[in-house]
């Protein structure tokens, strides 16, 4: 199909896409079916999505030849596209986001043509992408009674089979779909339990956990019960859930064969609560064997998506192989028929604030950072130290205290007074000058705990630092704290009062 044959009328397709496109329509991709039927008499089309057999993709990969074939047609937009970082210098680039284009195509010695169509579903708020596969009569094959070609059948087969395994990507629900993401998979490239720093019987039971379901199907079906799981990771923000989560999702894609990680992004900007877990799960049960993952739980599970997604887990359709985590800095905000009731989530994994032994632990993971770096001393007993120093921190709290003093040190601001003697680390003052507020919380201001500094290590610049910025760090959650406070006192004397006939006639 290297030149437009005298039957074939290409411009007809373009002319009726770009008059059809200019006003109102309700179904595009019938449209441009019907469109391409006529220019193209004689030859077989099939029309496709990409969300399930990515041609163009496949092709890229090197399991088939692609080359645009412009004079058949062509509607795109350029667009400029800045690196997704803005220190990488020199990897900004131009890109055509393909309205209306063909492409010469190749798989097999067996030549077709593939339309390329995109469109803005304004019902949807999303781009909806149609590829067209046109088989010319010299392609081997006679269409079947329900009018598909064999041949065009073998490529979706294997092009389809292709696109539904990860290549270095990760499925992420977002914006109504379930799109393929490179750069989430490479954000979590490398992460292992060894960077986990946790309670040694929570991390072991929940690495575990994972790894049996996905170990012991035929165990499950020995034992006739559904071969599915829900896990959930909750606890204050800041103490190792996420870096769980991908220390989890990378161990599963080391696997042989990969179990692939669905991440449920966001809700927003769904249609309706029920089509969206329907999209959710059924793309799931596609997918599975399967990581599910619902970071921020309470906030994807709310009143109007409880039952959706409750009848998504126990309703009929089988969800076979999927193991559903969920992730929540609020376990009490959560309906008690999801995280109580076996069978929906079965387990539940408590991330605390850390205690010496992990704080210890971490301080040393830390050190291990910084050995290799000449500029930088980290004595071996400074651990013990920030490890009594940081009592009551999140991990998320004296991983800020390690990046600010390091950075301060690399950055040659060495000479830093801690306040106060060096001995021991100053209280702070946790007085305010709204003493009801204070006195409402019915809790003690955070102080910061006195230290005792061993000899070799006064004097030590890392020390200093440290001292100071640790100083700051617990001002900060002392003021989170009492906004926390003022904003509930707040809450609750801004509540509505409902009137007494809510509540029947009251006896006083």
């Amino acid at each position: 199909m290297d030149t437009i044959d005298k039957n074939e009328n290409p411009a007809l397709a373009f002319e009726g896409w770009t008059e059809h496109a200019s006003r109102d329509r309700i179904s595009t991709d019938t449209k441009v079916h019907q469109l391409l039927s006529t220019a193209y008499p004689g030859h077989h089309v099939t029309r496709t999505q990409t969300s399930s057999c990515d041609l163009l993709g496949f092709a890229d990969a090197g399991y088939a030849t692609k080359t645009p074939d412009r004079p058949r047609g062509y509607d795109a937009i350029r667009k400029f596209v800045a690196p997704k970082l803005r220190y990488e210098k020199g990897n900004d680039k131009l890109e055509d986001e393909v309205r209306f284009g063909a492409w010469k195509y190749e798989w097999e010695s067996h030549q077709f043509l593939v339309y390329e169509l995109s469109f803005r579903d304004y019902l949807l708020s999303r781009v909806i992408r149609f590829l067209y596969v046109i088989t010319p009569p010299s392609v081997d094959g006679a269409v079947d009674i329900d009018g598909n070609h064999p041949k065009t059948d073998e490529l979706l087969l294997v092009a389809g089979k292709w696109t539904k395994e990860m290549h270095d990507e990760i499925w992420v629900f977002d914006n109504q779909q379930w799109m393929k993401d490179k750069e989430l998979y490479r954000s979590v490239l490398g992460a292992s339990w060894d960077d986990v720093i946790l309670d040694p019987s929570i991390k072991s039971s929940l690495a575990q956990d994972v790894e049996s379901f996905f170990n012991n199907q035929s165990l499950y079906k020995t034992l006739r019960v559904p071969w599915k799981r829900g896990v959930i990771l909750h606890g204050v923000p800041g103490n190792g859930k996420t870096v769980s989560i991908k220390a989890i999702i990378n161990s599963l894609a080391a696997r042989n064969p990969p179990v692939p990680a669905m991440y449920v992004k966001s809700l927003d900007g769904c249609s309706h609560p029920k089509v969206a877990m329907q999209q959710i799960f059924s793309k799931s049960r596609i997918v599975a064997p399967c990581l599910l993952i619902f970071e921020d739980l309470d906030s994807l599970v709310e009143d109007k998506t409880r039952s959706y997604f409750l009848n998504e887990v126990d309703g009929l359709d089988s969800n076979e192989g999927i193991l559903m985590i969920g992730s929540t800095n609020h376990l009490e905000g959560i309906d008690a028929a999801i995280t109580k009731r076996p069978s929906r989530f079965d387990r539940k994994y408590h991330f605390k604030v850390p205690e010496h032994a992990l704080r210890m632990a971490y301080c040393h993971h830390w050190r291990e950072k910084v050995l290799d770096s000449p500029a930088l001393a980290f004595p071996v007993e400074l651990c013990s130290v920030i490890a009594d120093l940081t009592d009551g921190f999140t991990f998320a709290y004296i991983k800020e205290l390690f990046i600010s003093s390091l950075l301060m040190l690399a950055g040659g601001t060495r000479d830093i007074e801690a306040g106060g003697d060096n001995s021991s680390g100053a209280a702070l003052d946790s007085s305010s000058d709204e003493n009801e507020d204070s006195a409402s919380s019915n809790k003690p201001g955070r102080v910061m705990p006195a230290v005792t500094i061993p000899k070799e290590l006064e004097g030590d610049p890392l020390l200093a630092v440290i001292l100071a910025e640790a100083k700051l760090l617990w001002e900060q959650m002392e003021n989170e704290e009492t906004d926390a406070v003022k904003r509930k006192k707040a809450a609750t004397v801004c509540a509505p009062r409902l009137p007494d006939f809510v509540f029947g006639l009251r006896d006083d």
